[in-house]
């Protein structure tokens, strides 16, 4: 049997990632050109012409005077770990398939679990806020899961207690191979859930494919064009042909998280969420993904520590 070229691509290996990123000063060269795209630009007045103080790593305009560091404005804000702790922390999370958990993440970075968990959860955010508007067309292969556990004595199947309730999507070739996909936390399989994630997420032209849950027929209203294949239950569902991938890529998901996190709160779901949607959908170019990333950090407004632990992202 041939190999996956997908699986056995070659990815950023650590020799390489120590010779491009292993110095503070390479990762600020890095992050200056992943950020200013065509040179430095006051965040300000939008000026290009500016002097630097070394003594303080900041950056002056030369119009208005204001001064700014590399990461102001940034997921990087007012972080008191060095760059090049967050680039290795980029390295792990877009390298890793089943993910890493932010207790084995301190282990490699050398950090406290505090810290590991909130350099995970601020680049979660900047995986989240990065696919949010971009649509899935064509052929789309829809179904529900849940993440979590039944509890003893609660109730059983859908709607127990312990479960988190979410949609996904994935967007297939006319010759049934996947591109894209789309994982999105709901409050309940409700018509009114699948309507609000098929205008987020799928392209009005969409022939969209899902089973007989009856709330699926709700993405029509946002013009898609749905076929019902009814599959019945068990191991014999999970074979059915038409949903291939979505099947392979929840269950991929489904084992990632039980082998690799111990719990996970419901209202952080979307960012482990984004994690695998984001890696699933780069994963052509693995070795591209951290300057990818690290580009995306550089764009997305800073999370402070306290929103990001408290803030519940909306379902």
């Amino acid at each position: 049997m041939a190999r996956n070229s997908v699986q056995f691509q070659k990815g950023l290996s650590g020799p390489e990632f120590e010779q491009q990123y292993g110095s503070e000063e390479a990762c600020r060269e890095a992050l200056f050109r992943w950020r200013w795209l065509e040179g430095f630009e006051c965040p300000i007045c939008g000026e290009q012409r500016h002097s630097a103080i070394r003594s303080r790593q900041l950056f002056q305009c030369s119009a208005c005077r204001r001064q700014t560091s590399l990461t102001a404005g940034t997921i990087f804000a007012a972080t008191k770990v060095a760059l090049r702790t967050w680039f290795r922390a980029i390295h792990h999370v877009t390298q890793t398939k089943q993910g890493i958990s932010s207790i084995e993440l301190a282990r490699r970075l050398g950090v406290t679990q505090s810290t590991a968990w909130t350099i995970k959860h601020k680049l979660g955010q900047v995986m989240l806020e990065r696919d949010a508007e971009k649509l899935l067309a064509g052929r789309i292969e829809l179904d529900d899961a849940y993440l979590g556990g039944e509890r003893s004595g609660g109730k059983r199947g859908r709607g127990s207690p312990g479960k988190t309730p979410f949609l996904a999507a994935v967007e297939t070739t006319p010759e049934g191979k996947p591109v894209r996909l789309k994982l999105h936390r709901v409050t309940s399989f409700c018509s009114r859930a699948v309507e609000g994630f098929a205008k987020r997420s799928l392209h009005p032209t969409c022939e969209v494919v899902s089973d007989g849950l009856g709330c699926f027929a709700a993405d029509s209203k946002a013009g898609c064009q749905h076929t019902v294949i009814k599959t019945g239950s068990g191991a014999r569902a999970a074979r059915t042909p038409a949903f291939k991938w979505v099947k392979t890529a929840l269950g991929n998901i489904k084992a990632a998280i039980t082998g690799t996190y111990r719990s996970i709160a419901p209202k952080h779901v979307p960012r482990y969420l984004a994690e695998f949607e984001y890696r699933f959908n780069r994963r052509y170019d693995l070795a591209a993904m951290l300057p990818r990333l690290a580009t995306a950090a550089a764009q997305t407004p800073p999370m402070p520590y306290r929103m990001l632990k408290l803030a519940d992202v909306s379902a």
